[in-house]
């Protein structure tokens, strides 16, 4: 993504897990770490969206971490429906927040986005880590696959965009999620699930909602 980009295999449950590392070009503020869409159907980390949420938080000076899920890429195991995606995003979390930060940022909340299947896992990932204790801070969920997956609750000031003719996940089915929980959705008007011709756009939309 940039001439900072660094790659690796971490140790997962399941096996090596395929990772990308992008540093911003200043001292990182903060760590985000972002979830790909579904992997039977091409889903990789360096989706489209997935590296246009990267670059959104590399501008506003996080430390970023990518990865494959299992059997994507060289990252071992195969496909669990979220379970063991979940896992390994919890865990590849708390390993980047004590190795990949300087010990004064290792409290601050750490940024967790998903595209799809992976605003699926980022939705169930956050809340664990929010359970054990780990500062959680804002969720930016794109494309959220609520009409194929249960999507756990999100606090209230969770980032939602969701494109109007999207047809692999019909806006009334996140605009019912949502409702349920009675949070706002931020609607790209003319949008279908992969944002062709407005990443850019889409990238404005976090970088705005996020402070820098």
């Amino acid at each position: 993504m940039n001439p900072k980009t660094r790659h690796d295999l971490w140790d997962g449950k399941a096996g090596p897990i395929e990772v990308s590392i992008d540093e911003p070009n200043t001292a990182p503020k903060g760590l985000a770490v972002i979830a790909h869409p579904h992997p039977l159907f091409g889903g990789t980390k360096d989706n489209k969206v997935v590296q246009t949420l990267a670059r959104a938080f590399l501008q506003l000076g996080y430390m970023t971490l990518r990865f494959n899920f299992r059997g994507v890429g060289q990252s071992a195991g195969v496909h669990d429906n979220g379970q063991g995606e979940c896992d390994d995003m919890v865990d590849l979390t708390q390993r980047a927040r004590t190795t990949l930060l300087p010990a004064d940022l290792q409290d601050q909340p750490i940024a967790m986005a998903g595209f799809s299947f992976g605003a699926f896992v980022t939705s169930h990932a956050a809340e664990r880590l929010r359970n054990s204790g780990l500062e959680i801070g804002k969720l930016a969920l794109v494309g959220t696959a609520t009409s194929r997956f249960t999507v756990a609750k999100v606090p209230e000031n969770t980032l939602v965009i969701h494109g109007e003719v999207d047809d692999t996940v019909p806006l009334t089915d996140v605009l019912r999620w949502a409702g349920e929980q009675n949070l706002p959705v931020m609607v790209m008007p003319g949008v279908e699930h992969f944002f062709h011709g407005k990443l850019p756009q889409l990238k404005e939309l976090v970088v705005r909602y996020y402070p820098s």
